[in-house]
């Protein structure tokens, strides 16, 4: 890879989701597994392994990433794994031995690329984890995401804000939800949540009647909004045949529409019986509909095109041999070292601000929110 800085560069403005598909399934195309040339570029090629394209935010990741990288003068070769361990295992095995000079993965599971990443460390190939931090390998260069820590903090604010709790006596009924428990930010998202929420927990302002509190209760299989739908189902049967709910903590949007269709199912979404305080992450489109229809309550915004153009910047320092820029050398432990991170600042939005930071910053266009 060639040793000199390229010109910097403003972010692009992200396209329209239809747009960004369209970019990711052509990168791709050039770059996929198996016997596909290699994609060349002046500055060198970066493997960027995604989980999967069935959430939108994945696919603006890696199309954010290719735009930067390609303006930069990189060659990419984009994969998603479809949340197959073994997919992603394959393909990026593939990208180490079609020459990629560096690797930037986002795990399908944190804990199982212990042997693709001594095969890159033998190769000399740096490896960035991208958003989700790769577990028990020393071959973990740097990371680069968002303060997870925060994001669960923002969610537990702001429902505490939603139901009043430091006037209103309650008690308010709270059920819990986590994410993957394959997924190292699980722990952090709702670590932070609780350190909010658990002081209302203790004292009676919050209740949680199904008593499952623990991330082994409440986590959610691949983040998998049905699965989120089944064990709400359990939990209004169980627990809520005689009492409302007032919130639910979940984690991510997929999460948050699963639990929602399952509240709906038995007769919240009413002006008689109004739906839950519902948390959420990450903006997708459809939680952001639902959201301004006064369903969905809230989602915590993470601007994939500034964690890509970060991400271009830490393969840049490193290509140079210059210093990566990282502002976090304690927080991330993988179980083997502490991973140097850049950490991006998230932001909570609800009804009344996501115009402003969604659409007057160009994430999204007016249009891509009918429907």
């Amino acid at each position: 890879m060639p040793r000199h800085r390229t010109t910097r560069h403003r972010p692009p403005v992200l396209a329209a989701p239809a747009a960004l598909a369209a970019l990711a399934l052509a990168a791709t195309a050039c770059g996929g597994v198996g016997d596909a040339a290699q994609p060349e570029g002046e500055e060198g090629v970066v493997g960027i392994s995604m989980p999967t394209q069935s959430w939108e935010r994945w696919v603006n990741d890696g199309a954010n990433m290719v735009a930067d990288f390609e303006e930069r003068g990189y060659g990419t070769d984009l994969q998603f794994a479809e949340d197959v361990v073994e997919d992603q295992l394959a393909q990026v095995e593939n990208m180490i031995t079609r020459g990629a000079d560096v690797l930037v993965i986002a795990a399908v599971d944190g804990s199982a690329l212990g042997d693709v990443l001594d095969m890159a460390a033998d190769n000399d190939i740096p490896v960035i984890a991208y958003d989700r931090l790769i577990m028990e390998s020393p071959n973990v260069d740097y990371y680069a995401t968002f303060d997870n820590h925060q994001v669960g903090v923002l969610q537990g604010e702001y429902i505490v804000d939603a139901l009043d709790l430091e006037d209103e006596g309650g008690p308010f009924n709270i059920e819990l939800f986590g994410g993957a428990p394959d997924d190292n930010n699980s722990y952090f998202f709702n670590d932070g949540a609780m350190e909010v929420l658990q002081p209302h927990v203790d004292d009676g302002t919050l209740e949680v009647r199904s008593d499952q509190t623990s991330m082994e209760q409440i986590a959610t299989e691949r983040w998998d909004g049905s699965v989120a739908q089944s064990r709400m189902d359990n939990l209004l049967s169980a627990h809520y045949s005689d009492e409302d709910l007032d919130a639910v903590l979940s984690p991510f949007d997929g999460i948050s529409l699963g639990v929602i269709e399952s509240l709906r199912a038995v007769g919240y979404g009413t002006e008689e019986r109004p739906l839950p305080v519902v948390t959420g992450q990450d903006a997708e489109v459809p939680s952001v509909r639902s959201i301004v229809a006064g369903e969905q309550t809230q989602t915590v915004f993470k601007d994939t095109r500034e964690l890509a153009a970060q991400t271009v910047d830490m393969v840049d320092a490193v290509a140079a041999g210059d210093e990566v820029p990282v502002n976090d050398t304690d927080s991330y432990d993988n179980g083997v070292t502490v991973v140097p991170s850049y950490l991006l600042d998230p932001v909570s939005v609800d009804a009344d601000n996501y115009e402003e930071v969604l659409i007057e910053s160009g994430y999204y266009d007016e249009s891509d929110l009918d429907g």
